[in-house]
């Protein structure tokens, strides 16, 4: 998955919390550097969305402390000799160094109530008046990895927030999407319901139940070529027309479901109880009200009901 060029944010001029370091610096940077305050050591790749998301919360929770802790950035690709020294597996890897030598770390993208009670574990808590919850910004940050199709990258980051939070309601509408995105629809159907009632409001949670309702309607075997061969034979075939639709629409092709049930509506508006106009109503509440194709089934729905 391309993230683009991953640009590490710039250190405030001259404080030396937050910098860049290489093979060739770390010594100084990192080892001599730990000898007066604890220094995190964050290591990234551009290609790594999971550190995109990372970064500005380590950022934040470093700077919070005031120069008792310090962050150094390496990007892996440049100076893959020190990450293979220090045995790196996966990005991004934070390490907690002091006294010249590494104390504890983590892996994945977390959430800043787990990267203060790492710090706070070593050198204590920050001024409470700078302490906050950033899980929100967190969330947020694994809502736009799922949207960019990271569903690796996203399920790291519901995870975290679920481990300090069991049960935050978007986290785990979060994790119930990355379900339903992987085909495992009994997790995300369970996760679901993991909800606590009182926050079932929340944006988001309706079109998901509808597109689990939806993706288990479709069920696990593709009959697409079966139902096609059928429709061709008998193009009146309401039943099979309406069936290809839901297989379509699991599939993602989201245009050419709208049309077979438009086409039932347009023929036959009252074949087995309304069942397409209903079903695109189902498709609508799945996709979202500002999807394209949402918006463009709606008002061609729109033009055959009220000609």
């Amino acid at each position: 998955m391309d993230f683009g060029t991953l640009k590490p944010a710039a250190a405030a001029a001259g404080d030396g919390i937050v910098k860049d370091a290489t093979t060739a610096t770390f010594a100084k940077d990192v080892l001599e550097a730990s000898k007066t305050a604890l220094v995190l050591v964050d290591f990234w790749a551009p290609w790594c969305g999971p550190c995109k998301q990372l970064t500005p919360v380590l950022e934040k929770v470093v700077r919070s402390y005031n120069g008792k802790v310090r962050l150094v950035k390496i990007n892996t690709d440049e100076n893959a000799g020190i990450a293979g020294q220090l045995r790196i597996q996966s990005l991004p890897t934070v390490y907690a160094f002091r006294d010249g030598r590494p104390l504890d770390g983590f892996m994945g993208a977390q959430p800043e109530t787990v990267i203060r009670q790492l710090i706070d574990k070593l050198v204590g808590p920050a001024d409470p008046a700078d302490e906050g919850d950033d899980i929100e910004a967190v969330l947020a940050s694994g809502d736009e990895a799922l949207a960019a199709g990271d569903v690796v990258g996203a399920a790291e980051v519901y995870a975290a927030v679920l481990d300090v939070d069991q049960g935050n309601p978007r986290g785990l509408l979060g994790l119930a999407k990355v379900y339903l995105q992987s085909a495992d629809l009994k997790r995300a159907e369970a996760t679901l319901d993991l909800i606590a009632p009182a926050s079932r409001k929340l944006p988001g949670y309706d079109s998901t139940k509808a597109a689990i309702e939806l993706a288990k309607k479709a069920g696990g075997t593709d009959k697409r070529a079966e139902l096609e061969t059928r429709l061709a034979a008998n193009p009146a075939d309401h039943q099979a027309r309406f069936d290809l639709a839901v297989a379509l629409a699991a599939k993602g092709e989201k245009a050419q479901a709208v049309g077979h049930l438009i086409e039932i509506v347009r023929i036959s508006p009252q074949w087995n109880e309304g069942a397409a106009r209903q079903q695109l109503l189902q498709f609508f509440e799945a996709w979202g009200h500002k999807d394209p194709d949402t918006v463009d089934g709606r008002r061609k729905l729109s033009v055959l009901l009220f000609r």
